[in-house]
Protein backbone atom coordinates (compact mmCIF):
# COMPACT_ATOMS: atom_id res chain seq x y z
CA UNK A 1 0.00 0.00 0.00
CA UNK A 2 2.80 2.40 0.91
CA UNK A 3 4.45 1.65 -2.42
CA UNK A 4 1.20 2.38 -4.30
CA UNK A 5 0.71 5.64 -2.43
CA UNK A 6 4.29 6.59 -3.24
CA UNK A 7 3.77 5.93 -6.93
CA UNK A 8 0.55 7.98 -7.00
CA UNK A 9 2.19 10.84 -5.11
CA UNK A 10 5.12 10.86 -7.51
CA UNK A 11 2.74 10.95 -10.50
CA UNK A 12 0.81 13.89 -9.03
CA UNK A 13 4.00 15.82 -8.30
CA UNK A 14 5.29 15.13 -11.80
CA UNK A 15 2.05 16.40 -13.31
CA UNK A 16 2.30 19.64 -11.37
CA UNK A 17 5.99 19.99 -12.15
CA UNK A 18 5.59 19.40 -15.92
CA UNK A 19 5.39 22.68 -17.85
CA UNK A 20 2.10 23.39 -19.67
CA UNK A 21 2.12 23.32 -23.50
CA UNK A 22 1.68 27.09 -23.69
CA UNK A 23 4.76 27.59 -21.50
CA UNK A 24 7.01 25.38 -23.61
CA UNK A 25 5.53 26.13 -27.04
CA UNK A 26 7.27 26.67 -29.38
CA UNK A 27 10.56 24.83 -29.09
CA UNK A 28 11.30 24.63 -32.82
CA UNK A 29 10.49 26.51 -36.06
CA UNK A 30 6.90 26.82 -37.31
CA UNK A 31 5.59 26.51 -40.87
CA UNK A 32 3.06 28.91 -42.36
CA UNK A 33 1.41 27.48 -45.48
CA UNK A 34 0.21 29.98 -48.09
CA UNK A 35 -2.34 29.12 -50.76
CA UNK A 36 -0.84 31.25 -53.53
CA UNK A 37 2.53 31.66 -55.31
CA UNK A 38 5.25 34.08 -54.18
CA UNK A 39 4.92 37.73 -55.11
CA UNK A 40 1.21 38.34 -54.58
CA UNK A 41 -0.80 39.97 -51.80
CA UNK A 42 -1.18 36.71 -49.85
CA UNK A 43 2.55 36.08 -49.97
CA UNK A 44 3.28 39.61 -48.77
CA UNK A 45 0.85 39.19 -45.86
CA UNK A 46 2.33 35.80 -44.97
CA UNK A 47 5.87 37.13 -44.81
CA UNK A 48 4.88 40.16 -42.76
CA UNK A 49 2.95 38.01 -40.29
CA UNK A 50 5.66 35.33 -40.18
CA UNK A 51 8.37 37.86 -39.38
CA UNK A 52 6.34 39.50 -36.63
CA UNK A 53 5.20 36.18 -35.14
CA UNK A 54 8.76 34.88 -35.10
CA UNK A 55 9.88 37.82 -32.98
CA UNK A 56 7.09 37.24 -30.47
CA UNK A 57 7.37 33.45 -30.35
CA UNK A 58 11.15 33.30 -30.28
CA UNK A 59 11.28 30.78 -33.13
CA UNK A 60 11.51 31.13 -36.92
CA UNK A 61 8.25 31.00 -38.87
CA UNK A 62 8.98 29.60 -42.32
CA UNK A 63 6.62 30.53 -45.17
CA UNK A 64 5.82 27.72 -47.61
CA UNK A 65 3.87 28.52 -50.79
CA UNK A 66 1.54 25.65 -51.73
CA UNK A 67 -0.40 27.04 -54.69
CA UNK A 68 -3.13 25.15 -56.52
CA UNK A 69 -6.85 24.33 -56.70
CA UNK A 70 -7.96 27.76 -55.46
CA UNK A 71 -6.25 27.20 -52.12
CA UNK A 72 -7.16 23.54 -51.63
CA UNK A 73 -3.57 22.30 -51.99
CA UNK A 74 -2.38 24.36 -49.02
CA UNK A 75 -5.60 23.69 -47.13
CA UNK A 76 -5.27 19.92 -47.47
CA UNK A 77 -1.61 19.94 -46.41
CA UNK A 78 -2.38 22.01 -43.31
CA UNK A 79 -5.51 20.04 -42.42
CA UNK A 80 -3.56 16.76 -42.45
CA UNK A 81 -0.57 18.12 -40.53
CA UNK A 82 0.17 17.11 -36.95
CA UNK A 83 -2.15 19.22 -34.73
CA UNK A 84 0.62 20.56 -32.52
CA UNK A 85 0.67 24.24 -33.51
CA UNK A 86 3.80 23.96 -35.63
CA UNK A 87 1.96 23.99 -38.97
CA UNK A 88 -0.39 26.90 -39.62
CA UNK A 89 -2.45 28.00 -42.60
CA UNK A 90 -2.83 31.51 -43.93
CA UNK A 91 -6.36 30.78 -45.08
CA UNK A 92 -8.13 32.81 -47.76
CA UNK A 93 -11.90 33.13 -47.44
CA UNK A 94 -12.47 31.10 -50.61
CA UNK A 95 -11.10 27.91 -49.04
CA UNK A 96 -13.65 28.06 -46.23
CA UNK A 97 -16.71 29.66 -47.82
CA UNK A 98 -16.63 28.84 -51.55
CA UNK A 99 -14.58 25.73 -52.28
CA UNK A 100 -16.73 23.33 -50.24
CA UNK A 101 -19.67 24.20 -52.51
CA UNK A 102 -17.69 24.57 -55.73
CA UNK A 103 -15.49 21.47 -55.78
CA UNK A 104 -17.15 18.12 -56.31
CA UNK A 105 -14.50 16.43 -54.14
CA UNK A 106 -12.29 17.80 -51.40
CA UNK A 107 -9.92 15.76 -49.24
CA UNK A 108 -10.66 17.84 -46.15
CA UNK A 109 -13.54 19.70 -44.53
CA UNK A 110 -12.47 23.30 -43.86
CA UNK A 111 -15.15 23.93 -41.25
CA UNK A 112 -14.31 20.78 -39.26
CA UNK A 113 -10.60 20.31 -39.85
CA UNK A 114 -9.40 23.73 -38.67
CA UNK A 115 -9.64 25.93 -35.62
CA UNK A 116 -9.60 29.68 -36.35
CA UNK A 117 -6.72 31.48 -34.67
CA UNK A 118 -7.30 35.09 -35.78
CA UNK A 119 -8.81 37.25 -38.48
CA UNK A 120 -6.00 39.13 -40.19
CA UNK A 121 -6.86 41.14 -43.30
CA UNK A 122 -9.91 42.11 -45.32
CA UNK A 123 -10.17 43.54 -48.80
CA UNK A 124 -13.22 44.76 -50.65
CA UNK A 125 -13.77 44.62 -54.40
CA UNK A 126 -14.36 47.52 -56.77
CA UNK A 127 -16.99 47.45 -59.50
CA UNK A 128 -15.19 48.77 -62.57
CA UNK A 129 -16.30 49.28 -66.17
CA UNK A 130 -15.05 50.16 -69.62
CA UNK A 131 -14.36 53.89 -69.63
CA UNK A 132 -15.90 54.66 -73.05
CA UNK A 133 -19.00 52.53 -72.62
CA UNK A 134 -19.87 53.99 -69.22
CA UNK A 135 -18.47 57.52 -69.56
CA UNK A 136 -20.26 59.89 -67.19
CA UNK A 137 -22.23 57.10 -65.48
CA UNK A 138 -22.49 56.62 -61.76
CA UNK A 139 -23.48 53.32 -60.16
CA UNK A 140 -27.22 53.94 -60.41
CA UNK A 141 -26.97 54.90 -64.08
CA UNK A 142 -24.91 51.80 -64.81
CA UNK A 143 -27.55 49.57 -63.24
CA UNK A 144 -30.25 51.16 -65.42
CA UNK A 145 -28.02 50.80 -68.46
CA UNK A 146 -27.48 47.12 -67.69
CA UNK A 147 -31.19 46.59 -67.10
CA UNK A 148 -32.14 47.92 -70.53
CA UNK A 149 -29.26 46.48 -72.56
CA UNK A 150 -30.29 43.92 -75.18
CA UNK A 151 -28.54 41.55 -75.44
CA UNK A 152 -27.23 41.57 -71.87
CA UNK A 153 -23.85 43.13 -71.22
CA UNK A 154 -20.83 40.86 -70.78
CA UNK A 155 -19.00 40.92 -67.48
CA UNK A 156 -15.53 39.55 -66.78
CA UNK A 157 -14.24 37.67 -63.74
CA UNK A 158 -10.97 36.11 -62.67
CA UNK A 159 -12.53 32.65 -62.90
CA UNK A 160 -15.59 30.53 -62.22
CA UNK A 161 -16.49 30.44 -58.54
CA UNK A 162 -14.19 33.31 -57.55
CA UNK A 163 -15.47 36.00 -55.19
CA UNK A 164 -15.27 38.34 -58.20
CA UNK A 165 -17.68 36.07 -60.11
CA UNK A 166 -20.05 35.55 -57.18
CA UNK A 167 -20.06 39.26 -56.31
CA UNK A 168 -21.59 40.01 -59.71
CA UNK A 169 -24.09 37.18 -59.40
CA UNK A 170 -25.19 38.59 -56.04
CA UNK A 171 -25.48 42.06 -57.59
CA UNK A 172 -27.57 40.67 -60.46
CA UNK A 173 -30.02 39.24 -57.95
CA UNK A 174 -30.09 42.35 -55.76
CA UNK A 175 -30.62 44.74 -58.68
CA UNK A 176 -32.78 42.50 -60.87
CA UNK A 177 -30.48 42.78 -63.89
CA UNK A 178 -29.06 40.28 -66.35
CA UNK A 179 -25.42 40.08 -67.41
CA UNK A 180 -23.47 37.36 -69.19
CA UNK A 181 -20.41 35.90 -67.48
CA UNK A 182 -17.06 35.71 -69.30
CA UNK A 183 -14.46 34.00 -67.07
CA UNK A 184 -10.79 34.82 -67.57
CA UNK A 185 -7.70 33.21 -66.10
CA UNK A 186 -6.73 35.81 -63.55
CA UNK A 187 -7.24 39.47 -62.78
CA UNK A 188 -4.80 40.82 -65.35
CA UNK A 189 -6.45 39.20 -68.39
CA UNK A 190 -9.93 40.09 -67.06
CA UNK A 191 -8.96 43.75 -66.65
CA UNK A 192 -7.52 43.83 -70.15
CA UNK A 193 -10.81 42.41 -71.42
CA UNK A 194 -12.76 45.25 -69.83
CA UNK A 195 -10.26 47.91 -70.89
CA UNK A 196 -10.39 46.65 -74.47
CA UNK A 197 -14.18 46.44 -74.55
CA UNK A 198 -14.57 42.65 -74.75
CA UNK A 199 -16.51 42.90 -71.50
CA UNK A 200 -18.40 45.85 -70.05
CA UNK A 201 -17.57 45.50 -66.38
CA UNK A 202 -15.91 43.43 -63.68
CA UNK A 203 -15.21 43.33 -59.98
CA UNK A 204 -11.53 43.86 -59.26
CA UNK A 205 -9.30 43.75 -56.20
CA UNK A 206 -6.35 45.89 -55.18
CA UNK A 207 -4.77 45.84 -58.63
CA UNK A 208 -7.91 47.38 -60.12
CA UNK A 209 -7.45 50.48 -57.95
CA UNK A 210 -4.27 51.37 -59.81
CA UNK A 211 -6.08 51.00 -63.14
CA UNK A 212 -8.86 53.27 -61.89
CA UNK A 213 -6.43 55.93 -60.72
CA UNK A 214 -4.58 55.80 -64.03
CA UNK A 215 -7.86 56.29 -65.92
CA UNK A 216 -7.88 52.89 -67.62
CA UNK A 217 -10.99 51.70 -65.79
CA UNK A 218 -14.07 53.55 -64.59
CA UNK A 219 -14.96 52.86 -60.95
CA UNK A 220 -18.62 52.71 -59.91
CA UNK A 221 -18.93 51.27 -56.38
CA UNK A 222 -17.30 49.07 -53.75
CA UNK A 223 -18.53 45.83 -52.23
CA UNK A 224 -17.68 46.36 -48.55
CA UNK A 225 -20.00 47.51 -45.77
CA UNK A 226 -18.27 50.91 -45.52
CA UNK A 227 -16.74 53.29 -48.05
CA UNK A 228 -13.21 52.63 -49.23
CA UNK A 229 -10.35 54.54 -47.64
CA UNK A 230 -8.54 54.37 -50.98
CA UNK A 231 -11.52 55.49 -53.13
CA UNK A 232 -13.65 57.40 -50.60
CA UNK A 233 -15.88 59.09 -53.19
CA UNK A 234 -17.32 55.78 -54.37
CA UNK A 235 -20.57 54.57 -52.82
CA UNK A 236 -20.94 51.11 -51.36
CA UNK A 237 -23.37 48.83 -53.15
CA UNK A 238 -25.05 48.40 -49.77
CA UNK A 239 -26.13 52.06 -49.93
CA UNK A 240 -28.47 51.01 -52.75
CA UNK A 241 -29.07 47.38 -51.80
CA UNK A 242 -28.91 47.00 -48.00
CA UNK A 243 -27.18 43.89 -46.81
CA UNK A 244 -24.96 43.53 -49.86
CA UNK A 245 -21.44 42.73 -48.68
CA UNK A 246 -18.69 40.83 -50.47
CA UNK A 247 -15.44 41.12 -48.58
CA UNK A 248 -12.41 38.96 -49.23
CA UNK A 249 -10.57 38.06 -46.05
CA UNK A 250 -7.62 36.08 -44.81
CA UNK A 251 -7.08 34.54 -41.41
CA UNK A 252 -4.71 32.35 -39.45
CA UNK A 253 -5.76 28.74 -38.81
CA UNK A 254 -4.40 25.66 -37.03
CA UNK A 255 -5.38 22.03 -37.57
CA UNK A 256 -8.32 20.85 -35.46
CA UNK A 257 -7.11 19.05 -32.35
CA UNK A 258 -4.34 21.52 -31.61
CA UNK A 259 -4.02 21.73 -27.78
CA UNK A 260 -6.15 24.54 -26.34
CA UNK A 261 -3.19 26.07 -24.53
CA UNK A 262 -1.23 26.27 -27.79
CA UNK A 263 -4.25 27.76 -29.58
CA UNK A 264 -4.53 30.37 -26.82
CA UNK A 265 -0.85 31.29 -27.18
CA UNK A 266 -1.13 31.60 -30.94
CA UNK A 267 -4.26 33.72 -30.61
CA UNK A 268 -2.55 36.03 -28.16
CA UNK A 269 0.45 36.61 -30.41
CA UNK A 270 -1.54 36.86 -33.66
CA UNK A 271 -3.85 39.44 -32.08
CA UNK A 272 -0.83 41.58 -31.25
CA UNK A 273 0.72 41.15 -34.70
CA UNK A 274 -2.33 42.12 -36.75
CA UNK A 275 -2.53 45.62 -35.25
CA UNK A 276 1.11 46.54 -35.82
CA UNK A 277 1.18 49.89 -37.68
CA UNK A 278 4.04 48.84 -39.95
CA UNK A 279 2.05 45.87 -41.24
CA UNK A 280 -0.98 48.05 -41.99
CA UNK A 281 1.23 50.55 -43.82
CA UNK A 282 2.90 47.93 -46.01
CA UNK A 283 -0.40 46.25 -46.85
CA UNK A 284 -1.98 49.58 -47.80
CA UNK A 285 0.99 50.56 -49.98
CA UNK A 286 0.68 47.29 -51.89
CA UNK A 287 -3.13 47.45 -52.18
CA UNK A 288 -3.29 44.21 -50.21
CA UNK A 289 -6.10 45.13 -47.81
CA UNK A 290 -6.26 46.42 -44.28
CA UNK A 291 -6.12 44.79 -40.83
CA UNK A 292 -9.31 42.98 -39.88
CA UNK A 293 -9.87 42.72 -36.14
CA UNK A 294 -12.67 40.46 -34.94
CA UNK A 295 -13.14 38.53 -31.74
CA UNK A 296 -12.83 34.74 -31.94
CA UNK A 297 -16.61 34.38 -31.82
CA UNK A 298 -17.15 37.07 -34.46
CA UNK A 299 -14.61 35.45 -36.78
CA UNK A 300 -16.23 32.01 -36.45
CA UNK A 301 -19.67 33.54 -37.08
CA UNK A 302 -18.42 35.38 -40.19
CA UNK A 303 -17.01 32.16 -41.64
CA UNK A 304 -20.38 30.42 -41.19
CA UNK A 305 -22.33 33.36 -42.63
CA UNK A 306 -20.14 33.62 -45.75
CA UNK A 307 -20.27 29.84 -46.16
CA UNK A 308 -24.08 29.98 -46.26
CA UNK A 309 -24.23 33.07 -48.51
CA UNK A 310 -21.89 31.79 -51.19
CA UNK A 311 -23.26 28.28 -50.98
CA UNK A 312 -26.70 29.58 -51.85
CA UNK A 313 -25.61 31.49 -54.95
CA UNK A 314 -23.32 28.66 -56.15
CA UNK A 315 -26.24 26.24 -55.91
CA UNK A 316 -28.43 28.68 -57.84
CA UNK A 317 -26.03 29.11 -60.75
CA UNK A 318 -24.93 25.47 -60.72
CA UNK A 319 -21.19 26.20 -60.68
CA UNK A 320 -19.01 23.12 -60.14
CA UNK A 321 -15.34 22.23 -60.50
CA UNK A 322 -14.44 18.55 -60.83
Amino acid sequence: MRQLIGILLAAVLAAFAAPAPAQTFPTRPLKLLVAYPPGGASDLLARLVAEALAKRLGQPVVVENRAGANGNVAGEAAAHAEPDGYTLLLGPSSVFTINPHLYAKMQFDPLKDFVPIASLVQNELVLTANTQLTAGMDFKAFIEFARTSKPPLFYASIGIGSEHHLAMELLKRAAGIDLTHVPYRGGGPAALGVIGGSAAAMFGGGSAVHLVKSGQLHALAVTGPTRSKVLPDLPTIAEFYPGYDVTLWQGLFAPAGTPPAVVARLRQEAAAVRVLPEIAQKLAAAGAGEPWVLSNAEFAARIRADYAKFGHVIDEIGAKVQ
